[in-house]
């Protein structure tokens, strides 16, 4: 075995402790394990880019007027299943501001972060219609989405967008929704774990056949604003965040607090239903839920049983980051950017040492500096490149657990330090020694 940075049979042996036969078939929270369970036992530290969590403190604003609310009393209280009022309020002018899009209140609903809205809207969506009885994702895409499919016993499809860009992307999507039995279609947009963004023309060619084939699109916006090509940060003024909210009525938005604003730990996220889907009624989910519409039965049916209602005061820090956004006090871009600065570096890094980038282009264009990229090493599959490159002392995740039809890693920027760079260069420069290819 090479001298690594790593020792290689203390890898081995913690792989064979937490009976983790295949590496690449491991999930998230395995490789968290198992990272863990190496560096307790080793000198050496990993450059940990396997888990999507913030690598920057909580938004302030947020803070201080949770511990407010705290001081308050309304730990005491219960909070309306639907959320408080300013939150909601706050929500939809957010949305119009930085979106462009007109939703009330009314349609503007907290869950325990944006899992726990993604997991109400599927299990309601999948109730619309009993001819519809499947889930599209649009893959690659954030695995425990599939996890929870999987929990509620319900069907889903899913395919790679690689090879479908631009117009490419209509047909293959008409290809399966004119068959009749998918519900709704779901993606994050900035895509977690490609950071590829979908161009105006792919969001109108979702908006369209959304409507054409009467499906809910389900549109995942973890990392808000964050495609750093563009500046999102003009409250009222464009460019706003781009969004299918502009080519249909069909439409769930998961807006989260956990990247944008650094509040992961607080679980709080909003879910921004449509007036016209909010306010649709079904009959199949009379059936189900004893509730005609959409929005009620999400929010007193399902949410009620699931957790009736979100953290109290989490509302009203969100509610104020929310507000101070809109109101021009908070520039939460800026606070992020950070992040595409060190996938910039990051990137360069593993391209001089033999990487390539799996996911490169939006159309012509290439992709941003952000939370995530993609690397893939020629000669390697996924899941042998994460197992060669654990003994260097580098965590990842395979694209294979991303529904992604592409050999590589997904690595996140969140959790490196820039201290750690010259570290991580040295590390690359080994491997790229130790496993030449020309």
């Amino acid at each position: 075995m090479k001298n690594t940075p790593i020792d290689g049979n203390l890898v081995d042996k913690c792989l064979g402790r937490l009976r983790i036969d295949e590496v690449g078939n491991a999930t998230i929270r395995e490789i968290v394990g198992l990272v863990n369970a190496i560096e307790e036992e080793s000198t050496e530290k990993y450059i940990r880019m396997e888990m999507g969590v913030p690598g920057l403190p909580p938004a302030k604003v947020g803070v201080e007027a949770e511990i407010e609310a705290l001081k308050s009393g309304v730990a005491s209280a219960y909070p309306m299943i639907d959320g408080i009022k300013p939150l909601k309020e706050e929500a939809s002018r957010f949305v119009k501001l930085f979106m462009n899009v007109d939703v009330k209140p009314q349609g503007c609903v907290p869950s325990v972060g944006s899992m726990q809205g993604t997991y109400a809207a599927f299990m309601v969506a999948s109730q619309v219609d009993v001819s519809k009885n499947t889930v599209l994702f649009i893959d690659p895409g954030f695995p425990v989405q599939k996890q929870q499919m999987t929990v509620m016993g319900y069907p889903y499809e899913s395919f790679d967008v690689f090879n479908y860009r631009g117009e490419k992307l209509r047909e293959k999507l008409e290809s399966i929704l004119v068959k009749g039995h998918i519900n709704s279609i779901v993606y994050s947009n900035p895509n977690n774990p490609s950071w590829i963004c979908f161009t105006e023309s792919e969001l109108q060619i979702i908006g369209e056949l959304a409507t054409k084939y009467d499906v809910i699109v389900m549109e995942d916006l973890a990392y808000f604003a964050m495609d750093f090509r563009q500046n999102f940060y003009s409250p009222g003024e464009p460019p706003f965040q781009p969004t299918v909210a502009h080519y249909t009525n069909n439409y769930v938005l998961f807006i989260s607090s956990s990247k944008i604003f650094s509040y992961a730990g607080q679980r709080i996220g909003i879910m921004v239903i449509s007036d016209a889907l909010y306010n649709r009624d079904y009959e199949s989910l009379k059936t189900r839920f004893h509730s005609n519409s959409f929005g009620n039965t999400i929010t007193q049916r399902v949410l009620y049983a699931i957790s009736s209602g979100t953290s109290h005061s989490a509302q009203y820090a969100l509610a104020a980051m929310l507000k101070a956004a809109n109101e021009g006090r908070f520039n939460f871009v800026d606070e992020v950017k950070e992040y595409g600065a060190k996938a910039k570096v990051m990137k360069e890094l593993f391209l001089k040492n033999g990487f390539q980038i799996v996911y490169e282009k939006d159309g012509d264009e290439p992709i941003a500096d952000g939370f995530y990229f993609t690397i893939s090493y020629p000669g390697m599959t996924g899941g042998e490149l994460l197992h060669n490159l654990l003994y260097y002392g580098i965590s990842a995740i395979t694209l294979k657990n991303t529904g992604s039809e592409k050999e590589g890693l997904r690595a996140c920027v969140s959790h490196v330090k820039r201290s750690q760079f010259g570290e991580l260069e040295q590390r690359l420069i080994q491997f790229h020694k130790d496993f030449p290819f020309n």
